[in-house]
């Protein structure tokens, strides 16, 4: 939505807007915490908030035509996109492409925990979006693999639901989130942080029962019993259709007239750096498109 505003106020005529879920908003609309628009609005917001800021000024703008429900399969290096939408199959040529595509989860397989496959593993946004969208509570003892922010988060979210954390286990000597969220997610509500440590073995046939963790230095281990484990361990920016396309690297863009903005093209703390690099990359698709008329 900020690189789709930012083009038009720079004099883009016709834009087109696609969003695979039912809304705009992506996933602000799960991140009901505050701590987003510090930077951008100068104000402290719940993601929501500040997603409703942009669908704002997006519905306001005549020129951006929006399309929901609508999801991408194809992208050619000529900037032919395919997508599917409710009732058919739609394809657009593009003079200028921006790829918004944001974010997905690491999942357990490519941090290669041991043990079973059992019910109650969930990445923590998968699990986020369940608790505050869909009104499912996943678990009620839980262990969280990895202090990134969203894992942080949301061992405040399950507390607050009145499950038991039983601690967020992290593999290297410090926390990968924000401070604030350490102190407003952990400290404050007594979770422990087990710095130095990996999840070694998840136990349980049908569910999970409980978790081993291992000390990486001298090797003791434990047991936490849980019913749930999440996984926290970073994000990978969706960048699959461009690579359909041909482009290996985002930082080596060899397709004139296509540009990648915040998380697809680098992870980002704080929302208000995406909108920031998004509008940017809004204004650079203007300047390209004014120099091809």
């Amino acid at each position: 939505m900020a690189a789709a505003t930012a083009a038009s106020y720079a004099g883009v005529k016709d834009i087109l807007l696609i969003e695979r879920d039912q809304y705009l908003g992506g996933i602000l609309n799960q991140c009901i915490h505050t701590g987003f628009g510090l930077q951008y609005f100068k104000e402290d917001l719940t993601g929501p908030e500040f997603g409703e800021r942009f669908i704002a000024k997006t519905e306001a703008i005549t020129n951006i035509e929006v399309s929901l429900q609508s999801f991408v399969v194809k992208l050619t290096k000529d900037k032919v996109l395919s997508y599917l939408k409710p009732g058919k199959m739609v394809e657009v040529k593009a003079k200028a492409l921006i790829m918004a595509t944001g974010c997905r989860e690491r999942t357990r397989e490519m941090i290669h925990i041991a043990g079973t496959r059992p019910a109650g593993i969930f990445p923590a946004g998968l699990a986020q979006k369940l608790i505050n969208i869909e009104g499912l509570l996943p678990g009620n003892e839980v262990v969280i693999i990895g202090s990134g922010d969203i894992g942080l988060i949301m061992a405040r979210r399950f507390t607050l639901e009145g499950a038991k954390v039983k601690a967020v286990i992290e593999v290297q000597d410090k926390s990968r989130g924000l401070q604030r969220n350490i102190v407003q997610c952990l400290e404050d509500f007594d979770i422990p942080l087990y710095l130095k440590h990996r999840v070694a073995f998840i136990h349980g046939k049908d569910r999970v029962e409980k978790v081993t963790v291992e000390n990486i230095e001298n090797l003791e281990r434990f047991d936490l019993k849980c019913d749930t484990v999440l996984i926290s361990v970073g994000l990978i920016p969706e960048n699959e259709l461009i690579e359909m396309a041909g482009i290996k690297d985002v930082t080596v863009n060899n397709i004139p007239g296509l540009f990648v903005c915040g998380n697809a093209y680098k992870v980002y703390d704080l929302v208000d750096s995406v909108v920031r690099d998004s509008e940017k990359a809004g204004q650079s698709a203007a300047e390209y498109l004014r120099k091809l008329a």
